[in-house]
């Protein structure tokens, strides 16, 4: 069984808040006792949340692109039953029956898949044969043949070549047995025989290919010269007639009836290529490869039913469009958030936990102190960064009297003092210059959102003033109609807020008709005054939600 891993994870596109809600609340929930959780984010973290993880040497949490089920997730971690390819069929049939499978992968001596060996095919192919001369065939080499019955070679004759060979039994009257041999090569026919001396001394003056005696009876020394003068491999086998031809045809090496059109995936591919691998052909199981082609694990229809190691307890939102890629499809056992209720539905109840407050950063102290645990300096410290650039260093209006309250508890925990660290984490990120490109000034920290059938998205940036921003104004508009495009959204829009004047400038691009419905004092083409307002949550998004439903 793999062990369970839950990672707290806050939206694409993370913003400080998102971060360190994460790191906080993992810790919490770890020191709470629930094993297996990390701290993890949906993208590459901000110029400003990069700079509170160096000030308080907390590493950068996991990366995760991705959290859609891998076919590792549910095939735990047993090793699979394989065959080597040389070994007999009936070592395959002891294993299908020792280890209750209905596949064998059939591998080379570095474990590299050769083919598949399907007990139903097997059996098909040995319990029911059509012809006759099915049930005759043998394809197998005088060594296997040799190991099958547990024989003592008493001549060989190349002993590993492999042929397709013909069986008979000498259990007839010696004129019955050379009318039967008539016609028949005696080079390629595998005779099973007692004591009966006259057929022994006919099998090897005709020089059959192998010659089987047994139940341990002797054979004379003239018939055992003979053998070895007309090149005749010759076993002594303690097996009874009935014994040794059954186990004669189960000499075969399976990698001669190994089925070779067999699929094969990775451990790190998704679940669904697994489920429409084994949903949309006949094959009853898939061969689970690592990365240096060797068989890893089989995996059948049964283990599309086991849940995915992967859980998610999500932070800062509770929207799938905001969630890392996969989220729809691992389970979602917990929601930490200060935003408005999304369209997320689970198929069991949940912790769910939303407040009005300005931050999620702020959520999670007041978890610490409702669970009586006093947060260390370096947590204490990520809640405060949380809460001081959500709410702009308590200047948003989206500011409560509890983030006032818990941005002084952690400011005595940390021993940091909230409105000059607030000062240092804005002057961090305040320069547009500083990106590394226009395309992340606005997609650093970008929410897509949903009214009616309008699909819009919005970055948000802060700046000390607005004068970097208008020289770059027509490259951004540039580069949000790039996005626009790429992204397939009705409009983009880019929120530049200046934190010292206590206001925001929107850039937007979208439909011409816009600039009737927006209801903000139009600067400019495309260009919107938006005055006092500093929450893209609170003041921006519910207006636009309004507006753009109208359209």
């Amino acid at each position: 069984m793999l062990q369970e891993k839950i990672y707290v994870i806050g939206h694409m596109n993370p913003d400080t808040d998102s971060v360190c809600s994460a790191i906080a609340y993992a810790r919490l929930r770890t020191q709470q006792g629930l094993v297996g959780v990390q701290p993890a984010r949906a993208g590459n973290i901000n110029r400003q949340t990069e700079f509170i993880l160096e000030e308080l040497a907390v590493p950068q949490p996991e990366l995760l692109l991705d959290v859609s089920p891998r076919i590792r997730d549910v095939i735990g971690g047993q090793q699979p039953v394989t065959i080597a390819g040389s070994a007999p069929l009936s070592r395959a049939l002891e294993l299908f029956h020792l280890h209750n499978v209905r596949l064998l992968p059939v591998v080379d001596e570095q474990q590299r898949p050769q083919g598949m060996l399907y007990l139903k095919k097997v059996s098909e192919r040995f319990l029911v044969p059509s012809q006759e001369r099915e049930l005759r065939r043998v394809s197998a080499s005088p060594r296997s043949i040799c190991q099958c019955l547990k024989a003592t070679a008493l001549h060989e004759v190349d002993a590993d070549v492999q042929e397709e060979l013909n069986l008979f039994v000498a259990a007839m009257a010696v004129p019955t047995f050379m009318e039967k041999m008539a016609g028949q090569d005696a080079r390629k026919m595998v005779l099973i025989a007692g004591d009966r001396i006259e057929i022994l001394r006919i099998a090897v003056e005709i020089g059959v290919r192998v010659l089987v005696v047994v139940a341990g009876l002797e054979i004379s020394a003239d018939v055992l010269e003979l053998g070895r003068k007309n090149d005749v491999t010759i076993l002594s086998t303690s097996f009874d007639s009935a014994t040794s031809t059954w186990l004669t045809r189960l000499a075969t090496p399976v990698v001669s009836i190994a089925e070779t059109d067999y699929i094969s995936l990775r451990g790190q591919d998704r679940l669904d290529e697994l489920r429409v691998s084994l949903m949309h052909s006949v094959v009853p199981g898939v061969l689970i490869l690592n990365d240096a082609g060797q068989v890893e694990a089989v995996a059948t229809k049964s283990h599309l039913l086991n849940p995915s190691a992967v859980k998610l307890i999500l932070v800062d939102h509770n929207e799938l469009t905001q969630a890392v890629p996969g989220a729809d499809k691992v389970e979602i056992i917990e929601v930490v958030d200060h935003h408005r209720l999304g369209s997320l539905q689970t198929d069991k109840p949940i912790r769910f936990i939303n407040q009005p407050v300005g931050s999620t950063c702020t959520l999670v102290a007041t978890l610490y102190q409702n669970a009586g645990i006093t947060p260390d300096p370096a947590t204490a410290g990520l809640m405060l960064s949380g809460l001081l650039s959500d709410t702009v260093v308590m200047k948003s209006p989206t500011t409560t009297e509890i983030d006032r309250d818990i941005a002084e508890w952690l400011g005595q925990l940390s021993r940091l003092d909230p409105y000059e660290y607030g000062r240092r984490i804005f002057a961090s990120s305040s320069a547009l210059s500083a990106y590394s490109s226009l395309e992340k000034v606005i997609s650093t920290d970008f929410k897509v959102f949903a009214a009616g059938s309008c699909q819009f998205g919005i970055g948000q940036v802060e700046v000390v003033n607005f004068h970097e921003f208008h020289a770059l104004k027509d490259e951004l508009t540039k580069e949000l109609q790039l996005i626009r495009e790429r992204r397939g959204l009705d409009m983009t829009a880019l929120l530049v807020t200046d934190i010292v004047a206590g206001t925001s400038e929107l850039l937007v691009s979208g439909e011409r008709k816009l600039s009737f419905v927006m209801g903000y004092p139009q600067l400019d083409e495309d260009l919107y005054e938006l005055r006092g307002v500093l929450s893209r949550k609170k003041q921006l998004i519910p207006h636009l939600l309004r507006v753009l439903t109208s359209l």
